[in-house]
């Protein structure tokens, strides 16, 4: 990811600003954890820079689409897992999930560049997104 940035960057003549990158390293990171812990495992990766947004898609065998838990469980316990789509959500412009034709899930999160708010961003011509504030 940080060589995809990087040859963007130096293309169009703009910096990725340090919070960005570790912005983006986080939500794949998320993206990929939760593959593997809930989705069956990682089918695919892919990181495309369009405009002044990084969209970063992580595919998985799993159907079910990512919720948000409460921090505490049903017995008022905390629970200790159960943070990282709320982080790739509060990190990212756009969330889209979507349905593969094989089976499985495509998750794909839209990372602003360059300091950009992640609230709401324009999407891409052709591409379904739902925002997330």
């Amino acid at each position: 990811m940080r060589r995809v940035l990087s040859e963007q960057s130096r293309t169009r003549g703009t910096a990725c600003t340090p919070d960005t990158l570790s912005d983006a390293l986080l939500v794949a990171s998320e993206l990929t954890t939760n593959a593997m812990l809930h989705g069956g495992g990682v089918t695919d990766f892919d990181v495309e820079v369009v405009g002044q947004n990084l969209y970063l898609s992580v595919s998985d065998r799993e159907r079910r689409r990512p919720v948000t838990l409460d921090p505490v469980d049903r017995h008022g316990r905390r629970r200790c897992s159960g943070r990282g789509w709320p982080i790739v959500c509060r990190l990212s412009r756009t969330v889209l999930v979507s349905d593969l034709p094989a089976g499985g899930k495509r998750v794909t999160a839209v990372i602003p560049l360059c300091g950009d708010s992640p609230v709401g961003g324009a999407p891409v011509p052709g591409r379904q997104h739902r925002n997330r504030t």
